[in-house]
């Protein structure tokens, strides 16, 4: 074997050493054939939605229902999580999710939709999500044994969830022009089988809070609140993703707007918008993957938020469909690691028996808020125009990825004692002296 291939090899598995690990191995395998089948229903549906009817505001509204519940329902989510099985809520919330995706198919497929089946279908739906997103983003911990993989099982499940974004949207595109939006509702439906079935096979260590120490849900609630806005870092990212996702990444949801009226499309440019997409934050997650620690993430974050930002700026100013690709892949990089350095510095910083709660308030901010985005990029779409409303998403995202570079010195001071107390990173990596316990 060659140095060059030596090298090459090496890498790779760098890459992907979280997959070791054999739960997280079972759950990646699983989560990625769900997932292509997600993103065969998210096309479907913002299709769907369009044709009935014909409004930008509309996709908006549908929007803001899905995932309204995931404003109010994560926190106490959170303690669920932090005092039972996360595995089996995350079975429990997979097998709804697979009753409402048939049901969705069953009613597209014998012509008897209407926009209030999919308003209630797509709140139950958002309720199952706010159950599931506290316990998921929560259950990393006990599927990868060694700590120091963790950030990159992270990386790795953001990579398979782009993948996905990647492959859904371009062949859920031809997949509708050819058969309608109700074979992809049903194709989502049979792929939960799949992570389910992964799930029973997974055997892990719970972690959980003791009966002895266990005490009523609105004062755990309020313990995981006081505790997750204590910590500087974790206060000024959540913050952060709260404002992109009120501001800059609801800009997909009316990906439709543009196809249609700017780039003169159908479902199929849709797809490739959206493929574009799931290239751009591939690509991201890749590069995160490849990361050996979690230092200077911070910097990647900051930066990351740039990219982002400008990506949509410059995205206004597109009326073709292969520089608008290209520009948003760019900027979907940005986002993704914008995403997976937030979610990854979190996960970092906090304690094993708070984590469900400390990942509900992450979940809130980062999908809970999503719904007023939704609402306020369709409403503005209306109003201003599709073009106009993703240079405004574009400008905000730069204003607040300011105000986090000019704090960037003081949250890397807070952050590295952290690490070092944690065994993260040593000491010598981060020039500090060790943290006494």
């Amino acid at each position: 074997m060659t140095k060059q291939t030596s090298f090459f090899v090496e890498n790779i598995k760098q890459t992907v050493r979280a997959l070791r690990h054999r739960n997280f191995r079972l759950f990646f395998i699983g989560q990625g054939i769900s997932l292509i089948g997600t993103w065969f229903q998210t096309v479907a549906m913002s299709w769907l939605v369009y044709r009935l009817t014909n409004s930008a505001l509309w996709l908006g509204i549908i929007g803001f229902i899905a995932q309204i519940p995931m404003l109010f329902i994560p926190p106490f989510a959170g303690v669920l999580s932090d005092r039972h099985d996360k595995r089996k809520i995350i079975i429990a919330t997979n097998t709804l999710s697979m009753i409402q995706a048939f049901v969705l198919a069953v009613l597209v497929m014998t012509g008897s939709i209407q926009i209030w089946h999919i308003i209630v279908l797509s709140f139950l739906l958002g309720t199952v999500n706010g159950f599931d997103v506290p316990a998921r983003q929560s259950f990393f911990v006990e599927m990868v044994e060694r700590r120091e993989d963790l950030s990159n099982a992270i990386a790795l499940n953001s990579s398979l969830f782009n993948v996905a974004r990647f492959l859904g949207p371009s062949i859920g595109g031809i997949f509708i022009a050819a058969f309608g939006e109700g074979p992809c509702f049903l194709v989502n439906a049979v792929s939960f089988v799949a992570v389910i079935i992964a799930l029973f096979m997974i055997n892990t260590k719970i972690i959980k809070v003791t009966d002895e120490k266990r005490k009523d849900v609105m004062q755990e609630m309020k313990e995981g609140f006081l505790y997750t806005f204590s910590i500087g870092p974790v206060m000024a990212i959540i913050f952060l993703i709260g404002l992109s996702s009120i501001v800059s990444m609801p800009y997909v949801t009316i990906l439709p707007v543009f196809a249609k009226l700017v780039l003169n499309g159908g479902p199929k440019t849709f797809g490739f918008l959206l493929a574009s997409v799931g290239a751009g934050a591939l690509t991201g997650a890749i590069y995160l993957a490849s990361r050996k620690s979690v230092a200077g993430l911070s910097v990647v974050l900051s930066a990351a938020t740039f990219v982002f930002s400008i990506g949509l700026i410059t995205l206004s100013f597109m009326d073709k469909i292969l520089p608008a690709m290209i520009v948003i892949y760019l900027a979907s990089i940005g986002m993704m690691m914008q995403i997976a350095s937030c979610n990854t510095i979190i996960q970092s910083l906090v304690d094993d028996d708070k984590r469900g709660r400390v990942m509900s308030f992450y979940a809130v901010s980062f999908i809970g808020l999503g719904p007023f985005g939704n609402l306020l990029t369709g409403a503005m779409t209306n109003a201003i125009g599709v073009r106009r409303a993703i240079a405004f998403a574009g400008l905000c995202s730069f204003i607040g990825a300011i105000v986090f570079a000019l704090n960037l010195p003081k949250l890397r001071k807070a952050i590295r004692p952290i690490y070092v107390k944690k065994g993260i990173l040593k000491a010598e990596e981060v020039g500090i002296a060790p943290v006494p316990d």
